[in-house]
């Protein structure tokens, strides 16, 4: 049984969905040696989530910015969190609601995920900065 981790940061993005699997692979060239095993990545944060989706047409990225948008809206009157601005709640809510870490497989030195599947930042924040990352990989 092999074991590695390691703790990335990500480069500051926009509020929306972003693709972060080519980002997330380049940090972990140890993935190669992996015959069998799991990755999970577990972000650090409270207000942007990871998630896998599609990974190939924008639109879906920018619907469920739409759709967090509208299930999920700002300065609601039943807020009580606020004092980091407007964005802050809805983006604690996002976040719960998606996860903090997604658990993929590793089959010959590569994720195993499906053809049009691909691993989501999503940053809530209009301003969130860098995410810090942990990416720990178990195999043989």
């Amino acid at each position: 049984m092999v074991s590695f981790q390691k703790e990335i940061s990500l480069d500051p993005r926009p509020r929306g969905f972003h693709l972060v699997t080519d980002e997330i692979l380049n940090a972990i060239p140890e993935l190669q040696k992996i015959s069998i095993g799991i990755l999970q990545v577990f972000i650090k944060h409270t207000s942007a989530s990871l998630t896998i989706n599609e990974n190939a047409d924008p639109t879906v990225r920018e619907d469920f910015e739409s759709h967090f948008n509208t299930f999920v809206p700002e300065s609601a009157p039943y807020y009580r969190h606020t004092y980091e601005g407007s964005d802050d709640m809805p983006a604690h809510i996002k976040s719960s609601l998606l996860s903090c870490s997604v658990s993929i497989p590793v089959s010959h030195g590569k994720l195993n995920l499906g053809t049009w599947q691909g691993i989501y930042l999503c940053e809530h924040r209009n301003y969130g900065g860098s995410r810090k990352v942990v990416i720990t990989i178990l195999g043989s």
